[in-house]
């Protein structure tokens, strides 16, 4: 229980945990930021780790000159790239044995097909915008290795999300952080950044669960 109260705690208030951490363990701070990064991105059952807030939190103390503003962009690229490429790796293992149930309603061939089509068409884009979303942020890169999306055209898509992802969010943070109202009411902003993505995708889900299946 205060395992949970403290990762909350420190979802919400990202930015007062970073800044503690940073004086008191200095560089530190990249192998931490890795590790967030990559468990949220590599591991299916991590998806509520900060991710938007993080990178911004990340870019304002960089622009206060608390952090290597190329350093932190180059750990922070390095684990959401390795981060999707395990949670591919892990859909793709796991892809054949789940769909190999052929009595089962979803996990079906013919799911599997639908699933594979859909990323072979749309799966470079559903990849990078899912980078701005929480949790399809961690479950885009499982769906894509479930559904057998191609490795190559996968790991292109990976990496150019990754640093957009990483560098715009970054970037706003290290020149909009200084500003005073944004410094005043960052917990405000760091919540809007969690619940905001967030309703979208619930909106998004609500749409799709009330679109007619087609037979």
């Amino acid at each position: 229980m205060e395992i949970i109260t403290f990762l909350i705690d420190f979802i919400l208030h990202v930015d007062k945990h970073l800044e503690v951490f940073v004086q008191s363990y200095g560089m530190w701070v990249y192998a931490l930021l890795f590790l967030i990064v990559f468990v949220e991105t590599g591991l299916v059952v991590m998806p509520f780790l900060p991710g938007d807030s993080l990178l911004f939190v990340v870019g304002a103390l960089c622009g206060a000159g608390m952090m290597s503003f190329p350093l932190a962009c180059g750990v922070l690229i390095a684990a959401a790239i390795l981060g999707d490429q395990c949670n591919y790796t892990i859909g793709r293992y796991l892809g054949p044995k789940v769909f190999k149930w052929e009595s089962s309603r979803l996990f079906n061939k013919a799911a599997f097909n639908r699933a594979h089509d859909f990323y072979e068409r749309y799966g470079g884009i559903t990849i990078i915008l899912a980078r701005f979303m929480p949790f399809l942020r961690t479950f885009a890169p499982f769906v894509a290795g479930v559904a057998a999306m191609g490795r190559v055209k996968f790991t292109s898509y990976n990496v150019i999300g990754a640093l957009i992802w990483v560098l715009s969010i970054c970037t706003a943070g290290y020149f909009l952080g200084s500003i005073p109202w944004v410094k005043t009411n960052l917990d405000k902003i760091i919540w809007a950044m969690i619940l905001v993505p967030g309703l979208i995708v619930m909106f998004g889900a609500w749409k799709a669960k009330r679109r007619p299946v087609e037979v």
